[in-house]
């Protein structure tokens, strides 16, 4: 285990990662890019908006812009980040991620914690920013959206868990499952019932 500051916010940032590619192994096309809530939210979606927040904040807000920048990217588009066009192949939008990453690992090998950035896009109050503060906000946000990805997958295929090598979910099959989120659904229905306001 790293006990360095940037080392330990590096390993979380690189854990949550794995994580949201890992929620990419074994489904098929239209499963990695399909929306499964109201509001769209998808796998490869979630894989290209990561993308962007670590080349922006690990990129322009350090002054080192990321070569070969996408399009996209820079696009006015609402959510042009959130999905992938159909002539976006996963393999093209996995490997983005990758390369965003090295670039990324190197500012961050480059720079102090206390190094500064401009997130133009904060207040102006906050827009000064330090690497630490910088990383801090990508870890939360990478997994924030590794969480997302787990629930998506999770309604695609019941494959849930944190990691591939410690899925953190407790050893039970699937009636077992079953018979817990009755339980869980059971104890939602009576507290709603006894409070007046069931379903």
């Amino acid at each position: 285990m790293p006990t360095d500051p940037k080392d330990v916010l590096h390993r979380y940032l690189q854990e949550a990662r794995d994580a949201l590619l890992w929620k990419l192994d074994g489904v098929s096309e239209y499963d990695a890019r399909r929306p499964l809530t109201p509001t769209g939210t998808n796998l490869l979606g979630l894989v290209k908006h990561v993308s962007l927040c670590e080349a922006d904040y690990l990129g322009m807000v350090f002054g080192r812009p990321l070569p070969d920048r996408p399009a996209w990217m820079d696009s006015d588009e609402p959510n042009a980040d959130m999905w992938a066009r159909p002539d976006e192949s996963r393999e093209e939008l996995v490997g983005l991620y990758r390369r965003v990453w090295a670039h990324a690992d190197a500012t961050i090998a480059a720079l102090g914690l206390d190094a500064v950035g401009e997130v133009p896009w904060w207040s102006e109050a906050a827009r000064h920013a330090p690497l630490h503060r910088i990383l801090v906000h990508l870890v939360a946000e990478t997994h924030r959206h590794a969480g997302h990805a787990d629930i998506v997958r999770e309604l695609i295929d019941g494959s849930a868990g944190l990691r591939v090598d410690a899925d953190n979910l407790p050893s039970h099959d699937a009636p077992w499952w079953r018979e817990y989120r009755a339980q869980v659904e059971q104890a939602a229905r009576e507290a709603a019932d006894a409070e007046g306001g069931g379903s």
